[in-house]
């Protein structure tokens, strides 16, 4: 590791200090440095030599300069990109959080206005990159960071740049080119070379039911058993371990999860819009209410009693009362209709 910091500091330069190294980050490998002119911090991601001697730097330079002319609130902005020699690398802001990965870890399945809120953040992210024609192809929890309860999304493009600038096999033959087993499209897994944005909303979906369940949708042994789990089998339904999952909700991250692109949403901003028409279930009418309102009743009834309506009058007001309660019922959770705002 000291090596390659080594390294990495000379091809940067004097313009950064290369602090520590935060661990992998897929396909890249991770490092905290300052940026001395601004005194701030920032990511390096470098591609480890032996995945960067497959990719041509000059292709991998342009498709990085698409995905740096991304500005969007939940999109964490590229700073500056480069190569020398074996290495090959890019520079990011350091978000203050963790990830949405370690979260989840920690967490485990997250409360409904937090799964609401983190998914709609990415939806949005995804929303604004498609309308530029700009896919992520590696949307998983570990490029999900959570800022002040914010989601926001790293990575943008850099997937497409690895596979746009590589220069033979060596980069889909281990993997990365394509994206993560337990987070691929089935198209992705069947190496189509036509995927399109609407593989990001498959992951999309995948990303909703592991915040929603705790794990994720599809697992294995291996990769490969994850890939064939990814091109044939259904994942449970989200009701059978999240009971509470409004049946509208768990509508939209199941059509997430078509197999068939033609039967997902066919487009980020459309999947907003649904998500937008639903609440989180919210905690019904406090049970002093009730009683308060029947007091009002029963205040009525003792004045109307007071000016000479007759005992039978109270009675009869109380039978119906008792009736009423009797038959009234009580349905929760239910759905609040409009576009509110989740915390």
């Amino acid at each position: 590791m000291e090596e390659l910091k080594a390294d990495i500091q000379e091809a940067l330069g004097p313009a950064y200090r290369v602090e520590r190294e935060l661990g992998g980050g897929g396909m890249s490998r991770v490092f905290v440095a300052e940026e001395t002119a601004l005194a701030r911090k920032v990511v390096v991601k470098v591609l480890p030599p032996d995945m960067a001697a497959g990719v041509n730097a000059e292709r991998f330079r342009r498709e990085i300069q698409l995905a740096a002319s991304l500005q969007h609130p939940h999109i964490v902005p590229l700073i500056a990109a480069g190569q020398k020699g074996d290495l090959v690398w890019y520079t990011m802001p350091l978000v203050e959080g963790e990830s949405l990965r370690e979260k989840i870890e920690r967490d485990g399945r997250l409360p409904l206005p937090a799964v609401m809120k983190i998914l709609r953040d990415v939806v949005d992210a995804l929303a604004y990159a498609h309308s530029r024609c700009i896919v992520h192809r590696d949307i998983k929890p570990d490029n999900v960071l959570i800022s002040h309860d914010h989601g926001q999304v790293t990575d943008f493009g850099v997937a497409k740049a690895v596979s746009q600038a590589a220069t033979g096999a060596t980069l889909t033959s281990a993997g990365l080119a394509i994206g993560t087993p337990a987070y691929m499209a089935p198209e992705q897994a069947a190496g189509d070379p036509n995927v399109d944005h609407r593989s990001d909303i498959y992951a999309a979906g995948l990303l909703a039911y592991e915040m929603l369940i705790g794990r994720p949708a599809f697992d294995g042994p291996s990769p490969h058993a994850v890939l064939a789990a990814q091109l044939t089998e259904p994942p449970a339904p989200i009701e059978r371990s999240r009971p509470d999952v409004p049946r509208h909700l768990a509508a939209i991250i199941m059509r997430c999860l078509e197999k068939d692109v033609g039967r997902r949403w066919q487009s980020a901003a459309e999947l907003r819009a649904a998500l937008d028409g639903v609440a989180t279930p919210v905690t019904p009418v406090s049970t002093p209410a009730r009683p308060r309102s029947r007091a009002g009743l029963l205040a009525a009834i003792a004045l109307l009693a007071l000016a000479g309506t007759g005992a039978w009058l109270v009675a009869a007001k109380r039978g119906a009362d008792r009736r009423a309660l009797a038959t009234a019922v009580a349905v929760f959770p239910f759905e609040v209709r409009g576009s509110p705002e989740v915390a």
